[in-house]
């Protein structure tokens, strides 16, 4: 894999801001932007210079390290938690569906309620967020293992929107298995949905395959039917924006039509991602916000001219909610869960809890 797609998003060299790689621009062009404020930030997660679930909480964090920074040193402990608060809170309202994005800010703003010593605020928070870095590249590749143990060498593999290194760190969560897969011989083929309406499957999927190395082809969304009818396809992986304790998952608009399909072709659908994307707060996927986007997205953008008339109503949601009935397994750094969602989701939040690390012994995939 390109060396970048584990540094996509990072500290600049002074610490002072943070540097993405604009995804807008991919894959034609290669440019990364500086954040140094606020609006700046909340723009990049917002417009989806920077996206995908984990990777966004990685970023939300940088960008709190780097606003706390520029706090008045003189301020009081609980001031300067007011600020921080303030700051994430508007961070937050960037992207309403990604449950990483808010994940990530409490955990800053957690780290920044129990440091009791002003001096060390900003150097605590400095290894927090590094740290949460470093744990999605460790996660990473536990759910990459653990995804690898559902295919076999040789299989067909669709895949919805994008959720490989760019979208995460390393190895990504859906893409994951695939790329572990092809560091150890095995020779995957992957269909790659485009994925209306912001292309993703298209512009950063096949791209992450295709330099990665990996057989890709892509189709439009509307051809995975027919690829699956053909059986060439012997498993779906999906990322996914949020998980609800019932196993309800939020994707990328149209993953719900997937796994539909993957059901009727008896293919085993599977969503993967950190247990920091499930929020057992959320009972079922009718509890998750859904994200309306601009509906010019579909009438006008990557066209040289409007595909649609003015006057044509536009419907745009950003997400869809799969139905954990649809879904065979979820993926995550600590295991494969399986239905009941409602049993296993927790076991695996009480190994969380209980300190017991993840990870997947490679002896038992090989």
């Amino acid at each position: 894999m390109s060396e970048y797609l584990s540094d996509h998003v990072h500290l600049s060299d002074d610490g002072t801001a943070v540097v993405i790689l604009d995804q807008t621009q991919l894959p034609n062009r290669t440019q990364y932007l500086t954040l140094r404020t606020a609006r700046e930030m909340y723009d990049a997660i917002q417009s989806l210079q920077v996206r995908g679930a984990p990777c966004i909480g990685i970023c939300a964090a940088y960008d709190l390290y780097v606003l706390a920074q520029q706090a008045d040193a003189a301020l009081s402990a609980a001031d300067f938690l007011s600020k921080l608060r303030e700051q994430a809170k508007y961070l937050a309202s960037s992207r309403p569906t990604a449950v990483n994005l808010r994940w990530a800010l409490d955990r800053m703003l957690h780290t920044a309620e129990h440091c009791a010593d002003r001096a060390d605020r900003l150097s605590v928070l400095r290894d927090e967020c590094l740290a949460i870095h470093k744990e999605d590249i460790a996660m990473c590749r536990s759910i990459a293992e653990y995804g690898l143990s559902l295919v076999k060498d040789g299989d067909g593999i669709l895949t919805h929107c994008n959720a490989g290194p760019l979208a995460t760190s390393r190895y990504g969560t859906a893409l994951g298995p695939l790329f572990l897969g092809k560091e150890r011989g095995y020779k995957f083929h992957v269909f790659s949905d485009e994925t209306r309406p912001l292309l993703q499957g298209a512009r950063l999927t096949s791209y992450e395959l295709s330099r990665g190395g990996i057989d890709v082809t892509l189709i439009c969304d509307n051809m995975a039917s027919l690829v699956m009818k053909n059986g060439w396809v012997q498993a779906c992986f999906v990322g996914c924006d949020r998980v609800a304790a019932n196993g309800d998952a939020a994707n990328k608009i149209g993953t719900s039509g997937v796994a539909i399909l993957a059901k009727h072709y008896g293919i085993p659908f599977y969503v993967l991602g950190p247990t920091s994307t499930i929020d057992l707060n959320c009972a079922t996927g009718e509890d998750i916000p859904i994200e309306q986007r601009d509906p010019e997205e579909i009438k006008e953008k990557f066209y040289a001219e409007p595909m649609a008339l003015p006057e044509v109503k536009c419907y745009n949601p950003a997400f869809d909610v799969t139905d954990h009935t649809l879904i065979s397994g979820i993926v995550t750094e600590y295991g494969i869960c399986r239905p009941p969602y409602t049993e296993s989701l927790r076991a695996v939040f009480d190994k969380k809890h209980a300190g017991i690390p993840f990870g997947a012994p490679e002896e038992e995939h090989a």
